[in-house]
């Protein structure tokens, strides 16, 4: 973008404007991980959405029915129920046994035989839990896999675009053709390019005011980035800014004015410079 730095005395209000281009914090194409027919698309160019808002749903009734059949088999507690069962009868029979050996009431093979059935049922029992914990384990998976169909928004946003529809193919890869595009809107960043002679006079965090260009108004905003590396054609340098914007009044993509107050001192340079298209 190109974007030019004001001269001084514009004015009692805007005491050191600078020329700026307030836009969105950033951009995502929202892409399917998985191949699938797209099932439903339940936002529209223009609509506002919310962080985790379902956007896009894959046909999945293969993936459903897979996380039923795993839930059942996760919340499943018969064989659990009967391995203790099995286990208390067998430990009351081995304290029997032993009480009757000690009285010579039964023979040293029967206590045995209590003992090693004790043991048997202590492995049935530890094998019935490993079971329902790898059923559970097995139902978080088919979750997840379902999950992957189901396409969510990152951020608090706004679509910017729709490209495919129910009933396309939506392809996984970074070469296919994305489902939608979305704008994070809050907060916006500003950017501008500021003369050298206005290096070191900022550090981030640094308050400034904005005007968008066309709407009035003047905003808050706070530095958030100022490069290192200057543009030596122009004599310039770039900074950022982050512009709250939680009710969302604020569009993206439009020029504005920044005023920092830090640099109210700064010496005009003539009627400005025009800084060379940043990267």
């Amino acid at each position: 973008m190109a974007v030019a730095w004001l001269a001084c005395g514009a004015g009692p209000v805007w005491a050191n404007p600078y020329e700026c281009l307030i836009e969105p914090n950033q951009t995502v194409e929202v892409r399917s991980s998985v191949e699938g027919v797209i099932e439903k698309v339940l936002v529209k160019r223009g609509d506002r959405v919310r962080a985790g808002q379902l956007l896009v749903q894959l046909e999945s009734s293969a993936e459903r029915s897979a996380v039923e059949t795993a839930r059942f088999r996760s919340e499943a507690g018969g064989r659990l129920a009967a391995a203790k069962n099995r286990f208390d009868y067998a430990s009351k029979k081995q304290i029997r046994s032993q009480e009757l050996h000690s009285q010579n009431f039964v023979s040293a093979q029967v206590r045995d035989e209590a003992d090693a059935e004790k043991r048997i049922s202590e492995s049935e029992l530890r094998d019935a839990q490993e079971n329902i914990e790898l059923a559970r384990h097995e139902y978080r998976q088919a979750q997840d896999l379902l999950n992957r169909r189901m396409l969510r928004s990152p951020f608090n946003g706004v679509v910017m675009d729709r490209m495919l529809n129910p009933g396309d193919l939506a392809e996984s890869g970074t070469g296919r053709k994305p489902i939608m595009k979305l704008a994070q809107v809050e907060p916006l960043r500003v950017e501008v390019v500021l003369p050298i002679a206005a290096y070191g006079k900022l550090k981030n965090g640094d308050s400034a005011e904005v005007m968008p260009e066309g709407l009035g108004g003047r905003y808050s905003a706070k530095v958030s980035v100022i490069d290192s590396v200057f543009d030596s054609a122009s004599g310039t340098f770039g900074a950022r800014l982050e512009l709250p914007n939680t009710t969302g009044k604020l569009p993206a993509g439009i020029r504005c004015r920044v005023d920092f107050p830090g640099l109210q001192n700064l010496p005009a340079k003539g009627s400005g410079v025009k800084a060379t298209p940043s990267k």
